[in-house]
Parts: C-alpha cells; sequence; structure tokens
C-alpha cells in the first residue's frame, strides 16, 4: 500500500530519508490535500530508469519484429564475422 504525508512532513528530513530508504514503492507528498509530490530512495529510482529503458528496448525490438526487421541467427552471425574480416 503507497505511502501518503502531507508536504509540511518534508521538513523531518532524516526520518523522511529513513522511510524512503525502507519503503518499497514511492512516497507521495500531498498539499491541501491533493498529489503534488513523489519521492523515492536513489535505490529505487536507478531500479525504475533501468527497467524503463529495458521495456522500452523490448518495446523496439517487439516493433522491429512486426516491420519485418529481423534475420535468422545464422545469417546474422554469418554477416557479422564477414564484417569482422
Amino acid at each position: 500500500m503507497p505511502q501518503i504525508i502531507p508536504i509540511k512532513d518534508l521538513k523531518k528530513t532524516s526520518e523522511l530519508s529513513q522511510m524512503c530508504k525502507e519503503a518499497t514503492e514511492p512516497i507521495y507528498i500531498t498539499k491541501n490535500g491533493y498529489g503534488d509530490m513523489v519521492i523515492m530512495s536513489m535505490e529505487m529510482y536507478e531500479q525504475k530508469m533501468f527497467l524503463l529503458e529495458a521495456y522500452a528496448k523490448l518495446a523496439a525490438a517487439e516493433q522491429q519484429v512486426q516491420d519485418g526487421k529481423v534475420l535468422d541467427a545464422g545469417d546474422g552471425l554469418k554477416s557479422i564475422r564477414e564484417m569482422i574480416k
């Protein structure tokens, strides 16, 4: 379940830092009862960015397959060997 805290709690930096390190998902910050910001640990951010990049690469690969831009593995290796020579 996501953690939601009011913006006034941002003053408690040590507690907030610890909360981010222990959280398994982003922490939502509200202002006047409405969503305003999201915070997370650096580790979680890097993990999310890694996954986002992986998903983008998978989507690009799927598009290449749909467009017919694929090679047989044997033909691909043969062309690589020819380029290296």
